[in-house]
């Protein structure tokens, strides 16, 4: 307004820069001698403001970079979340271990793998001994080999074991067909073609139905213990895992011995404690004396 008034301007002019504030010194005036007009301080009053200060830049991370992938589920994927799934939702399951000493299993596979390859083509393992001392455990406890349909338990007279072997895209739980009626030899020549066409990829989708019982190595792996889940409609699964020498009690005695814990887990509403616990020691016996296993105990 000091200004306004030390400059000679119109009344109109005048009311204008009071109004608006504008430094009239700092006015080019376009009227007659010059003169600041009413709408030089109007147009002075719309320039733009000075432009602002450039933001600060963002800070940089140094970091390394988080990625995520995102791949879609395979359908043996997606199938077996379906059908494991299925198992915890039905199935009454309920887990039971034991422990057993591998020293006589140990001691025959080392005396006699040699032998064994030369005359069949294939290595001795422990899951020849096993699914052999599962079938005898199964037909002296059936329900363990059974399975239940809506209202009725169905028994299995024959043993058809699931065996889980690995592949490119995870596990999957081919069938050896009665089982019982197959020796150490045949068992191990079954297990080795599974493990080699599940590697091809050449595994048919009816080699993996229609088991009776499901034996897991997870052993393998390393694995010290675990509670397995039912592959449905069966009704248990055993799981095995790796041997490691620990200190037990013989005779009075503590001593090494090369152990493995088991684990049978099992749909209680079909298999009680009692069968599931004698399945197990029937188990633990015929790999703790293999001769049981000839001899039929």
């Amino acid at each position: 307004p000091a200004a306004a008034e030390a400059q000679p301007l119109s009344p109109s002019a005048k009311r204008a820069a009071i109004e608006t504030g504008v430094d009239v010194s700092t006015v080019s005036g376009t009227g007659k001698d010059g003169r600041v007009t009413k709408e030089d301080i109007l147009s002075a009053n719309k320039a733009p403001a000075p432009a602002a200060a450039p933001a600060a830049a963002a800070p940089v991370t140094t970091g390394g970079a988080r990625k995520e992938e995102r791949v879609k589920m395979t359908r043996l994927r997606q199938t077996v979340a379906r059908r494991l799934k299925e198992a915890q939702n039905t199935a009454a399951m309920l887990t039971t271990f034991n422990d057993v000493d591998m020293s006589a299993v140990i001691e025959a596979r080392a005396k006699y793998k040699d032998l064994f390859e030369k005359k069949h083509g294939v290595r001795l393992g422990f899951m020849g001994f096993f699914v052999k001392a599962a079938c005898q455990a199964l037909k002296d406890i059936p329900a363990v080999n059974g399975s239940i349909e809506g209202d009725e338990i169905v028994y299995h007279d024959y043993a058809d074991i699931s065996v889980a072997v690995s592949a490119p895209n995870g596990l999957v739980v081919p069938v050896i067909r009665d089982a019982q009626d197959l020796s150490v030899a045949g068992i191990e020549k079954t297990i080795g073609d599974f493990g080699r066409r599940a590697k091809d990829g050449t595994l048919k989708m009816d080699e993996m139905k229609g088991g009776t019982f499901t034996i897991s190595n997870g052993g393998v792996f390393g694995s010290l213990m675990s509670t397995p889940i039912i592959n449905p409609p069966q009704s248990a699964v055993l799981g095995l895992h790796r041997i490691e020498e620990r200190p037990v009690v013989v005779n009075g005695q503590v001593v090494v011995r090369p152990m493995m814990y088991l684990a049978l887990s099992y749909d209680h509403r079909l298999i009680d404690g009692r069968e599931a616990v004698t399945f197990l020691v029937a188990l633990k016996n015929a790999i703790e004396d293999p001769t049981r296993l000839l001899i039929d105990l």
